[in-house]
């Protein structure tokens, strides 16, 4: 009994937990230390709480002007100035009648100090990333600040592939005519070191060489083709014409009164002339 009372209440649980969640925002860009999103749900009295950490810690802490608004944009610079090389990480949650939701990290559009420029070039079977170390805190630690590229196919998780002291990155073997995607992020003995970049995305250009090899079967299958249509259209044409005309021939049928039927006791050779010679039968089957 006490068994069947846990799993009826277990059931009707299960609406309640799952009635319980709230969307996160979304689109969260900081551009210049103004952060933006976009709300995840038209439902109203939805407020947003902004939360930041510093480089060396990893506690986060609400940012005074941006806790529990019920706009979607918050100016951060008051707390870039308090923190080391000015470089903080930054999230954003929604809250709603008691509901909070996951919180969901912030990415630099244009990068700054605090997160690296990137731009992507695409190639046959490759993709480079070029870095802009041309910032403060990468000029300040040098070495010791370390670029953390993540890359894949759109749609897919993206992996990470991880370069030291370098301008750019090269990402070969990758599949042409395919569409992936790119963030980078500065990293500080292992710890972020402010917002990662937003994702970008490239497609692979295809090669000539697999162009052509391409244009060359589909050249191929269309000689095949049109060969098979014309040897068939060759083979109908030349041996089964006949057929042919049967089948395009309509059905024909003599009218009723097109045959004459002769008067009782008169032959219908009797209406030929007496003077001629000819010899008349009657006609019984026209074809």
């Amino acid at each position: 009994m006490l068994l069947m009372l846990l799993c009826i209440q277990a059931v009707v649980q299960v609406p309640v937990v799952s009635e319980a969640t709230l969307a996160p925002p979304q689109n969260i860009h900081v551009d210049k230390w103004l952060l933006t999103w976009t709300p995840a749900t038209e439902e109203r009295d939805v407020i947003y709480t902004v939360q930041y950490h510093r480089l060396g810690t990893k506690v986060w802490k609400d940012v005074p002007v941006c806790k529990q608004t019920s706009f979607n944009s918050c100016n951060v610079t008051l707390i870039r100035d308090e923190s080391e090389f000015g470089c903080v990480m930054l999230r954003v949650r929604a809250e709603r009648h008691g509901l909070t939701s996951k919180s969901v990290n912030a990415c630099s559009r244009n990068g700054d100090s605090c997160s690296p420029e990137v731009s992507l070039t695409a190639r046959p079977g490759s993709l480079t990333v070029n870095l802009s170390r041309n910032n403060s805190i990468a000029l300040e630690n040098g070495d010791n600040v370390e670029h953390k590229v993540y890359y894949g196919k759109d749609g897919e998780p993206l992996q990470q592939k991880y370069k030291k002291g370098i301008s750019s990155v090269t990402i070969k073997k990758l599949e042409e005519g395919q569409r992936y995607c790119v963030k980078v992020q500065y990293v500080q003995l292992d710890e972020p070191v402010g917002p990662e970049s937003c994702i970008q995305c490239e497609v692979i250009p295809v090669s000539r060489q697999q162009l052509t090899q391409t244009n060359v079967i589909v050249a191929v299958v269309v000689v095949v083709f049109v060969s098979f249509l014309i040897t068939g259209m060759a083979y109908v044409l030349l041996f089964r014409h006949q057929r042919i005309k049967q089948w395009l021939q309509p059905p024909c049928e003599i009218p009723e009164h097109f045959l004459l039927e002769a008067p009782p006791g008169h032959h219908p050779c009797s209406y030929a002339s007496s003077v001629s010679d000819e010899h008349c039968d009657i006609i019984s089957f026209i074809e």
